[in-house]
């Protein structure tokens, strides 16, 4: 059965799968279109920083990051560093690390979620998962600026 927890991303497994992650980041965009962050980005206050496992096999990640808003536009969320390992691709991973992460956020009265990904034919099956979630394109967010190789996406809780 796989979980998904509360992890820390210096963890030695996780380390490596988020290096790996930046690596296809940089592989696949322009460096000023990456927007991943590394293991201690994401060990941040504002961000809370999840795992799924099996069997204490790591097979993803996911973060959710609290974005400040201007006064009255309610509480708001970004998504960062959903990623599985090549392994566990095809396997619903993705959708449940997503699943837990929208929970969370509506737990926490979260008005929105957004994201950033990117625009390239390679993010392709991560914008089709988004979008059967309820996603929908938006405008740059929080300090995001417009970017060819860059897809902005919103849902309203």
């Amino acid at each position: 059965m796989i979980h998904v927890e509360p992890d820390d991303p210096a963890r030695a497994d996780v380390h490596q799968l988020l290096s790996e992650h930046l690596a296809d980041m940089f592989a696949t965009s322009p460096a000023e279109s990456v927007h991943a962050l590394d293991h201690a980005a994401l060990s941040a206050p504002s961000i809370t920083f999840w795992t799924a496992r099996e069997d204490g096999t790591l097979l993803g990640c996911g973060a959710l990051k609290f974005i400040d808003s201007a006064p009255g536009s309610g509480k708001q969320g970004e998504i960062k560093s959903m990623h599985t390992t090549a392994s566990a691709r095809g396997r619903g991973v993705a959708t449940l690390v997503l699943n837990h992460i929208l929970d969370e956020a509506r737990r926490r009265n979260y008005e929105r979620i957004f994201l950033e990904t990117g625009a390239e034919d390679y993010f392709a099956p991560a914008r089709r998962l988004y979008v059967r979630h309820g996603f929908t394109d938006c405008p740059p967010f929080a300090d995001y600026t417009l970017d060819p190789n860059s897809v902005f996406m919103e849902l309203r809780l």
